[in-house]
């Protein structure tokens, strides 16, 4: 599996990342959990710097279009923070266009230093 995550329930902060070729499965498989857990509403740090995917412009449409049927019945969304390669943002754009759609701060970056340190400015 290339993707892994913790749930702290603690500190309302699920943290991913992906290191490999991530594929729709486990990306449905991450979703799924997150709603079980009820963690959409938590702080998300997601640094896909070292993953990559072979998934198609359909099933990144198609996660895309999970993520967006969330967002129309009203589940709470927390901050995410993006790390991605630039190389790679070409590649996800659809599905960043789609996330920044949520009512919710979002933002993407370079590198995990930044991107963490803006997540954890948020209360818990």
């Amino acid at each position: 599996m290339s993707l892994h995550w913790t749930i702290d329930s603690r500190d309302h902060l699920v943290v991913a990342v992906a290191d490999g070729d991530v594929t729709r499965a486990e990306m449905e498989h991450y979703l799924h959990v997150l709603d079980g857990a009820h963690a959409m509403g938590y702080r998300k740090l997601f640094d896909a710097s070292n993953g990559d995917t072979s998934m198609s412009a359909e099933d990144l449409l198609a996660i895309g279009a999970q993520i967006r049927d969330r967002h129309s019945k009203g589940d709470a969304f927390g901050p995410l923070a993006i790390v991605i390669s630039p190389d790679k943002s070409e590649l996800v754009s659809r599905v960043l266009g789609i996330l920044a759609a949520a009512k919710r701060p979002m933002r993407v970056f370079e590198s995990i230093e930044p991107a963490r340190r803006w997540i954890e400015s948020f209360p818990k």
